[in-house]
């Protein structure tokens, strides 16, 4: 088939921790885009967000364990994401990736503006939910 060398060479590793809509829904797309997925989640339940064609692996697992981030494949990711409720457990995981793992793209979100911005002078690339939805409604009303 023309072209699936090309898409061999562009796939990537991606470690999602988190199934939630966020996490499943970008776990969704990553895969159907022909990536290598894996999502972790400590509940089981979670992965009922995941579509029936996921062909990605979804562990029931803590993305703060070293040897749990192993079996997620980690060494191999080209991504990691942190997408759980948990500012904390998210910044947790995300320094792990970076700095155990060396992955080369590390994204942390973090509810919480204030300590988005200190984890990103830290070198912690994070995004803030509160932040971005925060500035979308204030440019819409704006316009009013």
């Amino acid at each position: 088939m023309p072209g699936t060398e090309a898409i061999k060479q562009n796939r990537k590793t991606i470690v999602i921790m988190g199934c939630g809509r966020v996490g499943g829904k970008l776990a969704a797309m990553f895969d159907a885009a022909g990536h290598k997925v894996t999502v972790l989640d400590l509940d089981a339940y979670s992965f009922r967000r995941l579509p029936p064609t996921f062909s990605g692996t979804a562990l029931i697992g803590n993305g703060t364990d070293e040897e749990m981030l192993r079996k997620a494949g980690i060494e191999d990711a080209s991504a990691f994401i942190a997408l759980t409720q948990g500012d904390n457990r998210n910044v947790m995981a995300a320094q792990i990736a970076k700095h155990i793992f060396k992955v080369p793209r590390v994204i942390c979100r973090i509810y919480d503006p204030l300590r988005k911005d200190i984890y990103e002078h830290l070198g912690l690339e994070s995004i803030s939910p509160t932040e971005v939805f925060a500035d979308l409604l204030f440019n819409r009303l704006e316009k009013i």
